[in-house]
């Protein structure tokens, strides 16, 4: 055999080897473990059971982690203890930052249901007059970049304000006694800090940017198994498209599975965006902006680059 034909075969068995590796690999797949908070698509498709029903056939099981917010599910997703997730657009900048093994997997642009709320007796009207004043809210969280691009806004800086790094369970009660002046937050959290805990409006995330929630993958996962992941993510668009067609149903399903009242998800709901699709070159560059702000702060170590991670399915 020739020293060409013998490196065109090693080439050939080398590459069947890896299709063989990465199809055995696939193949191992028992279990997909799902990351979600108190909100969205992913909570939805919970109850309606779309990903068991979809994987059925493949013997694949779906388990449910639940998370009181984005940082500690990206902690979880790097060690490899969850598979895929949504959050908002802060966690997976620090995750990313921090060297976690994560991957943008899909977007959803955010229109409502997010902001900061103070007291409906507050003498705060503006958001200059939240300088001086304690604001709550979770540290790496979609709501940690509210409150930099809203200070921004006013001409404030970070330092203008004392941050008071609480989950959202502790910051609704911090809220209502009075222990911190603002607090940045999102639905369904936002919807019962307004109408449960006394709170007022002081502004809506979108007056002062655009926002994105994420679909992250774990980085082996989504090397590993690309094609399980595509799947998962076309089951979560298609969630999506239902739940902006049925948002008396997607109310509903919110409240069964996470047990918050059916008004305040049905707040959340007629006022969330559904729509799930690729993470586009607009949506990464204002995810970098989002990146760069937080660098530029001081918040992340270094400067990172959002579209490193952005992960493209090979499926055809």
């Amino acid at each position: 055999m020739q020293r060409r034909d013998f490196l065109k075969l090693s080439a050939g068995m080398a590459a069947a080897a890896a299709f063989t590796a990465r199809a055995n690999a696939q193949g191992a797949v028992k279990e997909i473990r799902v990351g979600y908070q108190k909100n969205g698509v992913l909570v939805i498709s919970r109850q309606q059971a779309a990903l068991e029903k979809h994987f059925a056939a493949q013997g694949i099981e779906v388990k449910w982690v639940e998370f009181s917010s984005g940082p500690p599910m990206m902690e979880a997703m790097n060690v490899g203890s969850v598979d895929y997730g949504a959050v908002g657009d802060s966690p997976p900048v620090f995750a990313q930052a921090a060297g976690a093994a994560i991957v943008y997997a899909a977007g959803q642009p955010i229109t409502n249901g997010s902001g900061i709320l103070v007291p409906k007796d507050s003498p705060i009207r503006t958001i200059a007059e939240l300088k001086g004043k304690r604001v709550g809210f979770t540290k790496g969280s979609s709501a940690h970049n509210i409150v930099v691009q809203t200070l921004e806004k006013a001409g404030l800086t970070y330092a203008d304000i004392t941050p008071v790094y609480l989950t959202p369970p502790d910051a609704g009660p911090a809220f209502a006694n009075g222990s911190i002046e603002a607090w940045a937050i999102w639905d369904p959290y936002f919807a019962i800090g307004e109408t449960k805990q006394n709170g007022r409006i002081l502004i809506n995330s979108r007056e002062v940017t655009k926002t994105n929630s994420f679909y992250i993958a774990n980085r082996d996962f989504a090397k590993n198994h690309g094609a399980i992941l595509q799947q998962i993510v076309d089951v979560t668009t298609a969630t999506a498209k239902w739940a902006e067609q049925h948002r008396d149903e997607v109310a509903k399903s919110l409240a069964a599975v996470t047990g918050i009242p059916l008004d305040i998800q049905t707040i959340a709901a007629n006022r969330s965006n559904f729509v799930v699709g690729p993470v586009t070159d607009d949506i990464v560059a204002t995810q970098q902006g989002v990146a760069d702000r937080f660098h530029k702060l001081g918040l992340i170590p270094k400067p990172i680059v959002i579209r490193d991670i952005v992960w493209r399915s090979t499926a055809t």
